[in-house]
């Protein structure tokens, strides 16, 4: 095939992207997949648990494949067993950077409840078996295979395109990318940045809608403290912590705090409406419309709790401690809260609107120390990359995108405060899994192998459009 030929038909495959970019050099894909699943299982079958953290032999295995592919990359670390690994290939400048992220630690795990050694990456019935493969070494993989690929394309960029392995996610932020933004910022900023966080969510073995990450509730953590008389267990006291305490949860528990919904939340729900059957539908519309008699918000909190949480601050009571024997009143009794607040949530305001519904003098509200992300506006909708990867969405697995607010906490909030736009993609994912405990942090975790393969090949269409020099 001529070469000017070959660069036609790279273009029209891009054709519904915002532009085509050239690429001089073709991809063997079935080659690529090979290198895709040796590279994800090698890190698959590293046990970077945190804790207690040791995110090295993932960092040194990196280290070795782009070295031999001649890309450069730094290293980073507050603690030498917990590097950072940033790469960089070099565009032109016309264009500022874009990030491609994953974190190499995974959550620990019980070997004991695995159908297959934790770290062993089994390929069976489809899938690959082991800690990570969704969370996060998915990502981290089609970061690696995105670099390998530009690199050996030569093809020439617009943009920058960084590679941050991170560490520290699952709980150690203070070794990733907490210490990154606060220390080595200029190393990793970017206009763009593309992490995990969302996924293409398949049902019934057909994929439904993918889920881009385009904000997410920031975890808060509160401690109620009760205080009272103590005294001998066969005289009880009005003033009994354990009560107190029991009454300020309940006070809490049927508080209904406040919906309000963001462009990305709306979005979500006027998309959602379109997938739905019609009394699902229904119920997402009166939620548009603010839910006047409050039975949309009623239904969700019962059957679709995510989604309830997506509309609100909400409050769990997830931890109590009181009392050292049977016969003794307590002088004191605690309770923690996990509070998971709208990204523009006012947290000192909240904290007196609490106050207010516990309604009692005998409890106190204090902040618990635990790891928390900063607060920052929503990644934009109105945006080149969002609508890239929407388009790439329709083009690999011919769905719709629904942008989503993660009601848990990824490292993207960081970057986010710092001014950058960040959305979170991830690959195709059976919503069967999760409820047979298949799923991330879950007693087991396994990915389908074709999903991985996709997912490297939405990454590469994704950057090559984003970050290719346009012709």
């Amino acid at each position: 095939m001529r070469p000017t030929r070959l660069v036609s038909v790279i273009a029209s495959l891009l054709c519904c992207s915002l532009h085509a970019a050239e690429a001089p050099v073709p991809i063997d894909w079935a080659a690529a997949d090979q290198e895709t699943l040796r590279h994800f299982q090698a890190l698959v079958r590293l046990d970077t648990s945190d804790p207690p953290g040791n995110e090295l032999p993932a960092v040194e295995y990196l280290k070795g494949v782009l070295t031999a592919e001649g890309i450069d990359f730094k290293i980073f670390a507050t603690d030498p067993k917990r590097p950072n690994l940033v790469a960089r290939l070099r565009g032109n400048g016309s264009k500022r950077p874009l990030l491609i992220m994953g974190h190499t630690d995974t959550v620990n795990v019980d070997p004991k409840k695995w159908k297959h050694p934790p770290f062993s990456a089994h390929r069976e019935g489809g899938y690959i078996y082991g800690r990570g493969t969704i969370d996060d070494k998915d990502n981290v993989t089609a970061c690696l295979m995105t670099m390998l690929l530009l690199k050996r394309s030569k093809l020439p960029l617009d943009r920058d395109v960084i590679f941050l392995a991170e560490s520290g996610e699952e709980g150690a932020v203070q070794y990733g990318i907490e210490f990154m933004v606060r220390e080595h910022m200029a190393e990793i900023d970017a206009e763009f940045c593309l992490a995990e966080g969302g996924s293409v969510v398949r049902s019934g073995g057909k994929p439904q809608y993918g889920s881009v990450q385009t904000t997410e509730k920031i975890p808060n953590r509160l401690r109620l403290i009760a205080r009272g008389v103590a005294g001998h267990g066969s005289v009880p006291l009005r003033s009994n912590a354990v009560v107190h305490l029991a009454r300020a949860i309940a006070n809490i528990a049927d508080w209904q705090t406040p919906m309000r919904l963001n462009e990305t939340t709306r979005t979500f729900f006027e998309r959602l409406a379109t997938l739905s059957s019609p009394e699902d539908a229904a119920r997402y519309r009166a939620i548009l419309k603010g839910d006047e008699s409050g039975s949309a918000q009623e239904y969700l909190a019962d059957k679709q709790p995510r989604y309830y949480s997506t509309l609100r601050t909400s409050i769990s009571p997830n931890m109590m401690a009181a009392g050292y024997r049977v016969n003794v009143i307590p002088s004191e009794a605690e309770a923690t809260l996990d509070v998971r607040s709208l990204p523009d949530e006012d947290m000192v305001r909240f904290i007196e609107q609490l106050k207010k519904v516990i309604n009692d003098p005998a409890i106190t509200v204090e902040r618990a120390p635990g790891h928390s992300r900063p607060g920052a506006p929503p990644s934009s909708l109105a945006t080149e990359a969002f609508e890239v990867i929407e388009s790439a969405i329709k083009r690999h697995y011919g769905v719709i995108t629904l942008p989503t607010m993660g009601t848990g906490a990824t490292d993207m909030a960081f970057l986010r405060a710092a001014g950058v736009q960040c959305f979170g993609v991830g690959p195709m994912i059976d919503t069967e899994d999760g409820p047979m405990g298949y799923g991330a942090h879950s007693d087991q975790e396994r990915v389908l192998e074709e999903a991985i393969y996709k997912f490297v090949r939405f990454n590469w269409d994704v950057v090559l459009v984003l970050a290719g020099k346009k012709s």
